[in-house]
């Protein structure tokens, strides 16, 4: 599963691709490690238009779960049928790159390392998220799906729902259930790459 991943982009860009959107003038600082539990930048529609919104990344654990849930896979769940159905509950979570862990220690260091995606055309992209309201504010999580043989490789598992376009993120917004639903699939091998970062960088704590 996904459980980090960065957004160091800027709201002039997130206007640009997922335009238009309607508080671009917030300011929204550079986030180098984004883990569950943290704040983070979101989109949700309002009125025809976006809006950047502050949201906790883990949906409220309820039933058998016992921790906030950061990634969706079984669209058929009733834990998911609901918000999957209405399409003012999904989201559109902004991303410049995310990252998976080794499966191995790093022989050099013994630990695992981080592996990080992004895409090869473009800067910034998005996950495919659904939020609901808790009693601490607002919450999300995002769509994971079966990985491409890129992100196979270092996690065999699963991989996040890319969102890569304008048309794909209205799609998502707006479609109905099963055309939603019909979007859970691995982003193209062409289109992405594996991306080095030397050094670990300071966490950003909070969005404002």
């Amino acid at each position: 599963m996904c459980n980090l991943y960065r957004m160091t982009s800027n709201v002039q860009a997130i206007a640009q691709m997922f335009a238009p959107v309607a508080n671009a003038q917030v300011n929204l600082p550079a986030f180098h490690e984004i883990y569950p539990d943290r704040e983070a930048p979101v989109l949700v529609a309002h009125e025809g238009a976006l809006r950047i919104e502050t949201m906790r990344w883990g949906w409220p654990p309820f039933g058998d779960v016992k921790r906030p849930v950061t990634n969706i896979r079984n669209l058929a769940s009733p834990m998911w049928r609901a918000a999957l159905a209405d399409p003012a509950r999904r989201c559109l979570v902004p991303v410049t790159e995310f990252s998976e862990w080794s499966h191995a220690a790093d022989p050099a260091t013994g630990r695992k390392r981080k592996h990080w995606f992004a895409l090869k055309d473009q800067s910034l992209f998005a996950f495919a998220g659904l939020w609901r309201q808790a009693e601490d504010g607002a919450r999300f999580a995002f769509l994971t799906c079966a990985p491409n043989d890129l992100v196979g490789t270092i996690h065999p598992k699963a991989m996040p729902v890319i969102i890569g376009s304008a048309e794909d993120a209205d799609h998502w917004l707006t479609a109905d259930g099963a055309g939603a639903a019909a979007m859970q699939r691995a982003y193209p091998d062409a289109a992405m790459i594996e991306v080095a970062f030397p050094e670990e960088p300071p966490t950003q704590a909070s969005l404002f």
